[in-house]
């Protein structure tokens, strides 16, 4: 009996040993019937970086535009190239408009020239611009007057009831 369940045993192992056999064989003949692409040759170019200029609008001082990219080489087949670009709106274009800065939270105000400032640091700049490493902003300081003090509604309505009255 024991011999029997062994020789079961030994024939379904063959029987997966020759299925794991051929599976490799059907993946080898699939791999080995791709061609192998030649590989692409690199071309050392004699080509320098590509400069960018600005990014230019195409209307208004923000959103879509173009900037136009030059690169000098003997063998360059391409020099000069245009690309499309979008300049944020809500950046801050005194500063560049491809300059980002984080901004600090606005400072008192000062009572001789009646303007508060805060100080920016670069966070990013895009496309290698020149932009300056901090700068600062000032705005006027607004009403320095205290708002006048608000009668609730409740008194202002018995005010009105009373005059009625007396009427």
């Amino acid at each position: 009996m024991q011999s029997q369940q062994y020789q079961q045993q030994r024939r379904k192992f063959a029987a997966a040993f020759l299925a794991f056999i051929f599976i490799l064989a059907a993946v080898d003949s699939a791999e080995a019937g791709k061609k192998e692409k030649p590989e692409k040759k690199v071309k050392k170019s004699d080509c320098g970086e590509w400069q960018w200029s600005v990014c230019v609008p195409t209307s208004g001082d923000c959103g879509l535009g173009t900037r136009e990219g030059t690169r000098t080489g003997a063998e360059c087949k391409q020099t000069m190239k245009t690309q499309r670009c979008k300049i944020p709106c809500n950046w801050k274009k005194q500063f560049g408009a491809e300059c980002k800065y984080q901004f600090q939270a606005w400072g008192e105000c000062d009572l001789n020239t009646a303007l508060k400032t805060r100080t920016g640091s670069l966070k990013r700049a895009l496309h290698n611009a020149d932009c300056q490493k901090t700068v600062t902003i000032s705005k006027p300081c607004g009403k320095l007057t205290k708002p006048k003090p608000q009668e609730s509604k409740k008194k202002k309505k018995e005010g009105k009831k009373q005059e009625k009255m007396l009427d």
